[in-house]
């Protein structure tokens, strides 16, 4: 259906949670329109005191059985409401967030470089919140209300035209003054999601950088470009809730025009002996009663349209191209090939140029060369976080860009220079390497990367919490649990991009010692820039400005 698919991707919905928000619509419809029986049953019994002078004993049976039967229809109606839009919507809240969350893991890592971690978190936990209240709150009673504003109208038009144009004239005028806000609520709602992320990247950068700020008697000079950001938050914040307050109060105005104009048609035409007071009571009860939830809508439907700085972030999350491919490795051994290969993280600036070369199972391949030559792209297209804009990498004669990369991962063990780690124990952290790995499996491995000459140590030994990034850890013993990682997952292809770059001579050496056990019979890629890291290597291929100047054993560098 286009409805659901309209709903899907105009409010960053899941197949199911587009149905349910299509129900919750129709179940506010239902519930506004049953809160208009009252005002017709209250019709009928004020019609007949004014025509009987009273209610006798049978009109009054039934009008007890009607009002006992509206109360029920507002009970029911009510709770069907309340179900499909506030149980759904928490329901569907939490499924939009495991979806982003699912997503992100599939998207290719360029995704990721036009990003930053605070934008990604706004857009999982705000931009979630503020989609979760309007499903809630907003879009389901707006087009409730719109929905059923349209039998209502029919109904008050077959009674009489003239009432009914001047009660509902209001309606698409107050709609057209909302509407003009588009335009202006578009570029404010940018301005404005603009200066939050600058203050939420500020904050961030703040707190990550402190002590090289105290160090180097700086804070207050960068505590005052902060102030300045939180000044351009609040500066944005009160421009946009002053605009949208412009558009809506004076829709809310001129919604309350109508009941002067019914009030002035309906006494015009009683003086006239055109219309009944009995008549002219119902017009002034339905119009009250139905202006309620049209003054709540022009709020909503100002609210509504600020999502779309929301939604449209995350549908670009949600409808980014992902890398996929087949969970079915077909490798004949693990020798990584390079065969004319070229990527550019900005197609203007090209990385890698035409790299060939091969890196043999059984034989460690070091990559050297100076700083931005192209090392650590190179190991990164090899485990597929990027895809290659031109050429071919294979794994045993396997193209890897056909294959799931969460599939082809497990084919590797990589040691990152920039280690990450988690605020949970030293053997949880070793573990993420392996997550069913026994105990006994976890130390092992983590002695071979000589753990155990500091985790001992520690107030609980290898249960002790690390803190956030193992902040509590030497850069040496966060790379060791690192390394330990790779020993404990034991993999046929090795990564290591500096590995031991934050460790002394004497632990490099043992390191390297445990390396050895670890690389036999097995694709090894060396990133490093000491001679000395790499003088064991098989194979040497020297990068610079993106291209293969060198393959041989002995190279300088």
């Amino acid at each position: 259906m286009n409805i659901i698919k309209t709903l899907k991707h105009q409010y960053a919905l899941s197949e199911q949670g587009a149905h349910d928000m299509l129900k919750a619509c129709i179940s506010c419809m239902f519930s506004n329109l049953v809160l208009i029986m009252p005002v017709g049953l209250l019709y009928f019994i004020v019609a007949d005191l004014l025509q009987n002078g009273r209610i006798d004993s049978t009109h009054a049976m039934w009008y007890a059985v009607l009002t006992a039967a509206c109360v029920g229809l507002i009970i029911l109606t009510t709770h069907i409401q309340y179900n499909a839009t506030f149980f759904a919507t928490y329901v569907e809240s939490g499924v939009r967030r495991v979806s982003i969350a699912e997503r992100l893991r599939l998207l290719p890592l360029s995704f990721f470089g036009k990003k930053d971690l605070s934008d990604l978190t706004s857009t999982i936990m705000t931009d979630c919140a503020t989609l979760e209240n309007a499903s809630s709150h907003w879009i389901p009673e707006f087009f409730g209300s719109i929905l059923s504003v349209v039998p209502v109208g029919i109904g008050l038009f077959l009674y009489d035209w003239r009432m009914a144009t001047a009660a509902l004239w209001v309606l698409p005028v107050s709609m057209c003054v909302v509407l003009l806000y588009i335009t202006v609520r578009s570029q404010l709602g940018r301005r404005q999601m603009k200066a939050k992320m600058a203050c939420a990247d500020g904050i961030q950068e703040c707190l990550e950088t402190l002590r090289d700020l105290h160090a180097n008697n700086a804070e207050m000079k960068y505590l005052d470009g902060l102030d300045a950001k939180i000044l351009t938050v609040e500066k944005r914040s009160f421009t946009n809730e002053l605009g949208m307050s412009l558009f809506v109060v004076s829709a809310q105005m001129i919604l309350k025009l109508g009941i002067v104009t019914v009030i002035l048609t309906g006494g015009t035409l009683l003086v006239q002996g055109q219309l009944n007071v009995i008549l002219f009571f119902m017009f002034l009860l339905v119009v009250a009663r139905m202006y309620d939830p049209l003054a709540a809508v022009l709020i909503n439907l100002a609210a509504m349209l600020s999502l779309k700085v929301q939604t449209d972030r995350m549908n670009e999350i949600l409808e980014h191209p992902i890398q996929s491919g087949t969970s079915q490795l077909t490798n004949q051994g693990y020798d990584i090939v390079f065969d004319h290969v070229s990527f550019a993280y900005d197609s203007s600036e090209p990385v890698l140029t035409d790299v060939s070369f091969t890196a043999y199972q059984g034989q460690v391949t070091a990559l050297v060369g100076p700083s931005g030559g192209g090392k650590t792209t190179v190991s990164r297209l090899a485990a597929r976080f990027w895809d290659p804009l031109a050429g071919r990498i294979t794994v045993g004669g396997m193209d890897i860009t056909t294959i799931d990369p969460e599939t082809l991962l497990s084919l590797y063990s990589i040691v990152f220079q920039d280690v990450t780690l988690f605020n949970n124990t030293v053997m949880e952290n070793i573990r993420i390497g392996r997550k069913d790995a026994n105990d006994n499996e976890v130390l092992r491995a983590a002695r071979m990367a000589h753990c155990d000459e500091f985790a001992e140590r520690l107030p609980d030994g290898w249960n002790t919490m690390i803190g956030e990034n193992g902040s509590k850890l030497s850069g040496g013993e966060r790379q060791r649990i690192s390394l330990a990682r790779a020993f404990l997952k034991d993999a046929p292809i090795i990564l290591l991009d500096e590995a031991t770059a934050s460790l002394d001579v004497e632990n490099e050496t043992m390191i390297q010692e445990s390396l050895s056990k670890l690389i036999e019979n097995k694709t090894v890629l060396v990133i490093a820039h000491r001679m000395r890291t790499v003088s064991g290597a098989d194979k040497i291929v020297t990068l610079r400005d993106g291209k293969v100047h060198v393959q041989d054993k002995e190279t300088e560098f």
